[in-house]
């Protein structure tokens, strides 16, 4: 990703090919990965490696906006590819990474995802899925919960507006129940470090700079938003009789058993047992063939197949309907 920064050129083609075509290929041809880990373990391995992947995360954005913005880097029609492969690697790395940064119980590690969530100018999701769609995933009070038949463009505006409402929606009544000022609301942070991000970029390589972030954070975005519509699409929770939803289980989310993309995405696609156990980290996130949802393809692929809503419906309409009828 550095190379691709300073040089540009093949190296920036070969960091993008990798992220993309290389790694759906390998999920093609290299067997399912159905291990399961035990789940009660520490993992601190794992938490170590989210860590240094968040910072990496800072590291990368600052360099890619100095060099593909500035003078010294990547030129011309060079820098085009460079901020697609920074924007996939933000979108299918440093999302999945944030996602489980905000999920874990130490202070200094939810800080850390929200700080990389905001430098892609969507710090509103660090309140909005913990908050809002883990509670009402699956079901119509959801904004990132795609309905059957919804097509992603549509959901993308929906999602994005509706989240960011929720989210501050429920961030100022967690304060005011609280007993908080204002000055505490998370959103405050959110905003002023999006706009930071905008500040920084024109100083550093002024508005072609802002150009850059605005590029590869806006494709970040896409493609966390997409992984919302993939990995819920037409699957529905069924409401009690006194209104309440029913608990969230194997049958509410898409899964994916590709070994690749699992693992650059940190067992993002093994989604099920995430929502069933959302404090779980990721190398004990479970997998079970018979009880969960299995897209047809990886989780990146069919996010690629969402750009295509008549294609993608043809794909996951006839999918979706066993799973309602069955539960």
């Amino acid at each position: 990703m550095i190379l691709s920064s300073a040089l540009g050129g093949y190296w920036a083609w070969i960091a993008l090919i990798y992220l993309t075509v290389f790694t759906a290929l390998l999920d093609h041809i290299l067997p399912r990965s159905w291990r399961n880990l035990d789940a009660a373990q520490e993992f601190k391995t794992g938490h170590g490696l989210s860590i240094a992947l968040g910072v990496i995360h800072l590291f990368l954005a600052v360099i890619a906006i100095r060099y593909l913005g500035g003078t010294g880097g990547a030129e011309g029609w060079d820098v085009l590819p460079a901020i697609l492969a920074h924007g996939t690697y933000f979108g299918q790395v440093s999302h999945p990474n944030a996602h489980e940064l905000i999920h874990r119980t130490g202070r200094e590690s939810r800080q850390l995802g929200k700080i990389v969530y905001t430098s892609m100018m969507f710090g509103h999701h660090a309140s909005s899925h913990p908050k809002i769609h883990h509670v009402y995933v699956a079901s119509v009070y959801d904004p990132n919960t795609a309905q059957l038949g919804e097509g992603f463009y549509r959901f993308f505006l929906r999602a994005w507006i509706g989240s960011f409402r929720e989210g501050m929606r429920i961030e100022t009544h967690d304060l005011r129940r609280s007993g908080r000022g204002m000055l505490a609301h998370p959103y405050l942070g959110y905003v002023l470090g999006a706009l930071g991000m905008v500040v920084l970029s024109l100083l550093l390589a002024g508005l072609p700079g802002l150009g850059v972030l605005l590029g590869m954070m806006g494709l970040a975005q896409v493609q966390i938003l997409l992984s919302d519509y993939v990995q819920h699409y037409g699957l529905e929770r069924g409401e009690k009789e006194n209104g309440k939803l029913e608990p969230v289980g194997p049958q509410h989310s898409w899964n994916a058993p590709h070994a690749v993309t699992a693992a650059m995405m940190l067992n993002a696609p093994r989604h099920s047992d995430h929502h069933m156990h959302p404090g779980r980290i990721y190398p004990g996130l479970q997998i079970e063939q018979d009880k969960m949802p299995m897209l047809p393809r990886s989780l990146p692929v069919m996010a690629t197949v969402a750009l295509f809503p008549r294609r993608w419906r043809r794909v996951m309409d006839p999918r979706v309907l066993p799973w309602q009828r069955y539960f």
